[in-house]
C-alpha cells in the first residue's frame, strides 16, 4: 500500500524525459475521508470530479519535432485513489523526449495509465494549439463575500462558524480567500471557492470566516473541498449544495475539485479563472 512518505512530494527528483508510467503515485481517498465521517463502506454523500489542467504537456512527433498541448483530466470523485500531483508532473514530463505518432496516441496512454493509478476510468482531453483561442477566462457567478468584514480569530477549520436562519434561500456565493497548505511540503495552495446552494439561508459573515479558517490547514485540494461540503451539509442542512474550488496552478498543473448533492456535469467546470 502506498504511503505519503514514499511519494516524490517534497523530495529531490530526477526528471525522466522518456515515457514512464511507473512514476505515477496513487494515494487512497479513504484515509482522508475517514476523518470527515465517510467510512470505507459508506456510500458517498456527493457526486463530482477533480478536474486537472496540465499546461506543460509536450512530446515529439515521429520526425522529432516538439509538440505542445493543454491537457484536461477528469477524475471522478468515486475513484478509489487520487494521483499525487508531483508524481503526475513527473509522469507528464516523461513524454518530453518520447516520439509519438499523434496526439490520439498520447490521449490513449494517459487514459490507460491514469485509469490504472486512480482505479477508475477518467476523462482525458487534449487541447491542441489550433484550439487555444477557444479557451476563455471567466469568473464564477455569484455574490462576492470578500467585501464583508467579519472578525477573524480562527486559522484552522472551525465549522462552528457556520450558522443559518430558517429563511429559505437559493444563492451562489464566491470567495477568493481560500488558502490551505500542502500536508507534505507546507507550501501554500490558493483557490477561489464557489458555493451554490438552496435551503436555509447561510450566514454570509460566518461562512467567510469559516473559509478563512483553512488558512493554516494542511490538506490536499480534494480533501479540503470534501471537508467544506460535509461541514456545510451538517451545520446548515441545505437541500441542494455544490462546492467548487479553483486552485491556482503549481508546476504547470491546477486542480479543480467539485462536489455536489446532484450529479455534476463534467463540462460545467470548463472555464479558467483569472488567477489560473
Amino acid at each position: 500500500m502506498n504511503t505519503l512518505h514514499k511519494s516524490p512530494l517534497g523530495k529531490h527528483s530526477a526528471y525522466s524525459d522518456q515515457y514512464d508510467p511507473g512514476l505515477l503515485f496513487a494515494v487512497p481517498r479513504t484515509r482522508q475521508r475517514t476523518g470527515i465521517g465517510i467510512g470505507h463502506e459508506t456510500a458517498l454523500p456527493f457526486h463530482g470530479y477533480d478536474i486537472w489542467h496540465a499546461y506543460e504537456l509536450s512530446w515529439l512527433n515521429l520526425n522529432g519535432l516538439p509538440q505542445i498541448a493543454i491537457g484536461r483530466l477528469g477524475f471522478p470523485a468515486s475513484s478509489p485513489n487520487i494521483v499525487e500531483s508531483k508524481s503526475l508532473k513527473l509522469y507528464l514530463n516523461s513524454f518530453n523526449q518520447t516520439r509519438l505518432e499523434s496526439a490520439a496516441i498520447l490521449k490513449l496512454a494517459l487514459e490507460q495509465d491514469l485509469h490504472a493509478a486512480s482505479g477508475t476510468e477518467i476523462i482525458v482531453e487534449i487541447v491542441l494549439p489550433e484550439h487555444f483561442s477557444e479557451l476563455r477566462l471567466s469568473e464564477p457567478p455569484g455574490l462576492l463575500l470578500d467585501t464583508l468584514t467579519p472578525s477573524i480569530s480562527h486559522y484552522q477549520p472551525h465549522p462552528e462558524l457556520l450558522t443559518h436562519t430558517d429563511t429559505p434561500a437559493r444563492e451562489a456565493l464566491v470567495s477568493h480567500l481560500l488558502k490551505s497548505n500542502c500536508p507534505i511540503t507546507g507550501q501554500p495552495d490558493w483557490a477561489s471557492l464557489l458555493i451554490d446552494y438552496g435551503g436555509p439561508r447561510i450566514d454570509h459573515e460566518g461562512l467567510l470566516a469559516y473559509i478563512v479558517s483553512y488558512r493554516q490547514h494542511a490538506g490536499f485540494h480534494e480533501h479540503c473541498v470534501e471537508r467544506i461540503f460535509m461541514d456545510l451539509m451538517r451545520r446548515c442542512r441545505p437541500e441542494y449544495l455544490t462546492v467548487e474550488a479553483r486552485y491556482t496552478r503549481r508546476g504547470g498543473l491546477d486542480i479543480n475539485p467539485v462536489r455536489s448533492t446532484e450529479p455534476f456535469p463534467y463540462a460545467r467546470a470548463s472555464g479558467r479563472l483569472a488567477r489560473q
